[in-house]
């Protein structure tokens, strides 16, 4: 998955807010980038409830900041493994972005949106500091994201929601994984 998303606000807003039962106000931003401010949800003291995030980790032994986690190594992994056994959110969003060569002088971009104009909840784990961090989570490719990356986000369906944020390491591994039946829609974006 490419480092860029997509959050248009007020839509999004009552949507999350009406599926996920807790006040949620994401500032709008068309083309998120890392380091930016990103809003999500995380199970805090028995309640749902928004904590905006910084988007990207820089460990000590980093030469840049980590933006994503491969689902399947994220629970082994040092960097990760605390985070994603304690510190799991969720990432609304409008659609996300992915960029595929196509010969020209510059990659195509496309966005991938849900097809019913409903948000996608993507899988994330955040790390405790003055401003929270984030990092997502990616996984192998559905069939309709499979050509144009090698990497999707982990999308949680939103009746699996609380799940992903309360459940032990074990109910959750099995939503990790690309889901062929997401309605998404891919969009060539034009500049």
């Amino acid at each position: 998955m490419c480092g860029r998303f997509s959050v248009l606000g007020g839509t999004l807003n009552k949507i999350v807010s009406q599926e996920i039962g807790c006040d949620f106000k994401a500032e709008e931003n068309p083309d998120l980038r890392p380091t930016q401010t990103v809003s999500t949800i995380i199970y805090h003291q028995g309640v749902l409830e928004q904590q905006d995030t910084e988007w990207g980790i820089q460990p000590d032994w980093a030469k840049r900041i980590i933006i994503n986690a491969q689902a399947e190594t994220v629970n082994e992994k040092k960097t990760f493994h605390h985070a994603m056994q304690n510190h799991r959110c969720l990432v609304p969003c409008s659609g996300w972005f992915e960029w595929r060569d196509e010969g020209g002088p510059r990659k195509q971009q496309y966005l991938f949106s849900h097809s019913n104009d409903k948000p996608f909840y993507m899988a994330g784990i955040w790390f405790p500091a003055e401003i929270p961090q984030l990092v997502t989570l990616t996984t192998e490719p559905n069939t309709i994201c499979r050509p144009y990356h090698d990497r999707m986000p982990v999308i949680i369906p939103v009746s699996k929601a609380t799940l992903w944020l309360k459940g032990n390491i074990t109910a959750v591994t099995p939503l990790l994984k690309a889901n062929n039946r997401l309605p998404i829609t891919v969009t060539a974006v034009q500049h």
